[in-house]
């Protein structure tokens, strides 16, 4: 019995490697993937090279370091690649920093609403009518509030928010698109044969979730999380340059809201675009992956590049 076991982990084991083999010669073929992940890979080396500035000279501590030299916005230098701030701060350290914070904010975002909307989803199309009935008016409700202005409104209310308060907030409103997709491919799994063999083995609905319907899923939970990335990190922009976001991060949005603020908007265009063109970036970045990714699971999207 126990080599039986040991049999099936093997065998489970060596179709998700071959499957990903197949999905991983697959996206290397798209253009979009290759230039999405290239760009996601230099975002990644951003956030990673943050740490050092501070420890080479605590000038560069994005937040607090400042150049004693310097009380006002300076353009590029020696010792300020990208220039400083109204207050003399590096900003090549803060559009570091802000990649942190983006990973930072996207990623977590994304992966709790994926998370619920997963587990929502699953939950509301394998239990039945009444528990799908239930979860999908609340999906419902939910999906009709604006996040933005929801997490403003709160904002007004209990002051400016942290920036995980920010990400909780975030992820709570956009689980529910998740959870309906998710639900339409838990029903038309519910009624395959493998999953009537199952019951008839008389394994259990926690098994067959999570054995049988919950490897099937995840591939399109991981491609819908790419696109709640790029509106985490929109949302979280938005806030800290509408001045609601965390005070004590450095972020893209924060930057942009520091140059409109103090009226260097049109003045200082080394402050004014790296952030922005930032923001631009790393969203596309995870746009081109989700579009890559979407090849990958849709063998049509394929056969459509393919002809002529």
């Amino acid at each position: 019995m126990r080599e039986e076991r040991s049999d099936n982990r093997s065998l489970q084991r060596f179709r998700w490697i071959a499957r990903f083999r197949e999905g991983w010669a697959i996206y290397r073929q798209s253009l979009l993937g290759r230039i999405g992940l290239s760009l996601l890979v230099m975002f990644a080396l951003m956030a990673l090279l943050s740490f050092i500035p501070p420890k080479i000279d605590p000038m560069y501590e994005p937040m607090t370091g400042v150049d004693p030299e310097i009380s006002h916005s300076t353009g590029p230098s020696k010792k300020h690649w990208l220039g400083t701030d109204f207050m003399g701060r590096d900003l090549l350290s803060q559009l570091l920093a802000g990649a942190r914070v983006a990973f930072m904010v996207g990623v977590s975002a994304a992966f709790m609403s994926i998370f619920l909307g997963t587990a929502i989803g699953m939950t509301a199309g394998y239990m039945g009518r009444i528990v799908d009935t239930l979860l999908m008016r609340l999906a419902d409700m939910i999906m009709v509030m604006p996040t933005l202005l929801v997490v403003l409104i709160l904002a007004a209310l209990f002051g400016q928010l942290n920036i995980w308060a920010i990400v909780l907030i975030i992820a709570l409103f956009r689980w529910p698109g998740v959870s309906r997709v998710i639900r339409a491919q838990t029903l038309s799994l519910k009624h395959r044969p493998f999953i009537e063999a199952a019951k008839v083995a008389g394994a259990s609905h926690l098994r067959i979730i999570f054995r049988h319907i919950m490897p099937n899923v995840l591939p399109l939970s991981f491609l819908y999380m790419t696109f709640r990335v790029t509106s985490a990190i929109i949302i979280e922009a938005a806030l800290a340059f509408l001045g609601f976001g965390d005070p004590g991060t450095v972020s893209w949005g924060m930057m942009l809201q520091w140059v409109w603020k103090t009226g260097h908007m049109f003045r200082a265009p080394y402050w004014l675009l790296p952030p922005g063109i930032c923001i631009s970036l790393i969203t596309l970045s995870f746009y081109m992956l989700g579009r890559a990714m979407d090849e990958v699971l849709d063998p049509r999207l394929r056969k459509e590049g393919e002809t002529p």
